[in-house]
């Protein structure tokens, strides 16, 4: 009779993984078993009343969580399905060629339950040339996805109507100044390829892209600094084009500072750049998934912020790599066999003259 309660854990860890229907199936075996040990060991009415009163009661808690549970796992699945479905709204898959570059992307949000959040990118073939956007709206939640959701609208809009770059933020900062509050920004960095050989950078208080050029890794800093988008009517201050060299062969990255202030467990942040200079190679898909996975493993495999990266390649062409002239044929002792047939000719020419 002293171990006898002891049965009521089987409907309390049932409630945890299986059905009301299987809890309620144990919770019964449990109280038939307790029913048969209290009779075997003489136990009095009264004892037996206690422990099979219990059981009972513990059978009907638990499988009520269980009901409980089901519920809420399948309100969590519908939320899932409407998050994917808003990030695939939201965030539109990225095609492994975009106009004339290769291209790479790799989302993660903080809440993995959310899968999307505060950061945002785009990247579109427009009649101006391919343009991309990486921001981060502050904030995190449903305002930043709210946020996120405009500055991506307003961009998808302007990139193919403005052939200016800088126009093109400009209606992103007027967009926004109308519908953020004082406080509310984001941080941005806008990117074109007008013509062969250039790439067009506006940089709007974000992290500096990443520059790859023969094997070399760079950070494109912003020449005029300016403020995030949303606050430039406080200070006055306008955004700056800086025009770039992009040649064949070169790649940019984009990304959000979800990935430079990432942590381990000493409090260092992730290097970036010597990640980027380790694993960048002709694939961009390849070069994201490593630093991705690099970037999971440096902080543990948890990150605390969004983190969003972007990476462009201008392809190698036919055109664009070097000629290689042909290498002469090496002449043997003997001579070739045009060689020969010369000095045959030339012999019997001199036979016959004699």
């Amino acid at each position: 009779m002293t171990w006898l309660p002891l049965l009521a854990v089987g409907p309390a860890l049932a409630a945890v993984t299986s059905s009301p229907r299987a809890v309620l199936r144990i919770g019964l075996l449990a109280v038939a078993l307790a029913a048969v040990l209290a009779a075997r060991g003489r136990a009095s009415g009264g004892e037996e009343a206690i422990v099979l009163s219990a059981l009972v009661a513990v059978t009907l808690a638990s499988s009520l969580a269980s009901a409980l549970r089901v519920r809420r796992e399948r309100v969590l699945a519908a939320v899932r399905s409407v998050a994917e479905a808003a990030q695939h709204a939201l965030l539109k898959p990225v095609p492994a060629v975009v106009g004339e570059f290769q291209a790479a992307v790799r989302y993660s949000a903080a809440e993995a339950e959310a899968r999307i959040g505060g950061d945002l990118y785009a990247l579109l073939s427009t009649p101006h040339g391919v343009r991309a956007l990486v921001g981060d709206v502050r904030g995190k939640g449903l305002p930043a996805v709210g946020t996120a959701a405009l500055v991506l609208g307003v961009f998808r809009e302007a990139a193919y109507d403005e052939p200016d770059l800088l126009e093109v933020v400009g209606r992103i900062e007027r967009s926004l100044s109308r519908n953020l509050g004082s406080d509310d920004f984001v941080t941005a960095v806008v990117v074109g390829h007008p013509r062969d050989g250039h790439m067009e950078v506006v940089n709007c208080g974000h992290a500096p892209p990443l520059l790859v050029h023969d094997g070399m890794v760079a950070p494109v800093e912003p020449v005029d600094p300016v403020p995030p988008l949303g606050l430039s009517g406080l200070t006055g201050e306008t955004p700056s084009l800086q025009v770039l060299p992009f040649e064949d062969g070169d790649q940019l990255l984009l990304y959000t500072d979800g990935v430079t202030e990432a942590r381990n467990h000493h409090r260092e942040f992730y290097p970036l750049a010597e990640g980027m200079a380790r694993h960048v190679s002709d694939e961009p898909s390849r070069t994201v998934a490593a630093l991705h996975d690099e970037l999971q493993a440096h902080v543990g495999g948890r990150l605390h912020d969004d983190a969003a990266l972007l990476l462009l390649r201008k392809p190698v062409t036919a055109d664009s790599r070097p000629a290689v002239e042909p290498e002469a044929p090496a002449a043997s002792p003997a001579g070739t066999g045009a060689q020969r047939t010369g000095e045959a000719l030339t012999s019997a020419r001199a036979d016959a003259a004699a």
